[in-house]
């Protein structure tokens, strides 16, 4: 009985597990139109993220990930600066960079669709300094121009053009406790007596 009752406790941990390690946020442009999708997955070297968007101008633009959940039209700069818990500079070529925020430019094709993978390195979806939810959560935004890998800083990737938003909110509302069938079973048989 305690064999069956503790895997049955490693499976409820793992359903949890589940729910904090995969998220979906919706990406908008700045009409608030809904170009698209992001979904991050944690991954022992840092956080995947899943990139599906369209209505960008062919060619490469910068990815990061903003300090703020918060996308406010029409310049997005509600979303503050790129996530940097270490203070390090800006830039995934920078020798003392980059910020946790930094990301790979993607390049969207002649029809302007984005269908790509990144990695955030080392950054998590649970709690720490490295998480993508500090506070209330972050926001993954997606630029006009390339991101050089160097200019502070930002990289000089010019104006924020989709923006999406990751809540902390709505990962801790996710996350219901599942009811134990055990204590409904005594409770209902209390109650009956």
């Amino acid at each position: 009985m305690r064999l069956s009752i503790v895997v049955l406790l490693s499976l409820l941990a793992a359903c949890n597990t589940s729910h904090q390690t995969a998220r979906e946020i919706d990406m908008y442009n700045v009409s608030g139109d809904l170009v698209g999708t992001a979904v991050y997955t944690e991954q022992p070297e840092g956080v995947q993220l899943k990139i599906k968007v369209e209505g960008l101008s062919p060619g490469f633009h910068g990815v990061h990930i903003h300090e703020y959940a918060k996308c406010e039209g029409p310049d997005f700069k509600s979303a503050g600066n790129h996530l940097n818990p270490e203070g390090k500079e800006h830039g995934l070529m920078h020798p003392e960079g980059a910020h946790l925020g930094d990301l790979q430019n993607v390049e969207a094709d002649s029809a302007g669709l984005v269908d790509v993978e990144l990695t955030a390195a080392d950054a998590t979806l649970l709690s720490g300094k490295k998480s993508l939810l500090p506070k209330e959560g972050s926001s993954l935004i997606i630029d006009e121009d390339p991101d050089d890998g160097l200019t502070q800083p930002s990289g000089d990737s010019g104006t924020r053009i989709i923006c999406g938003v990751l809540k902390k909110d709505e990962e801790e509302s996710s996350l219901e406790t599942p009811t134990d069938p055990t204590e409904t079973d005594i409770k209902n048989k209390e109650e009956s007596e």
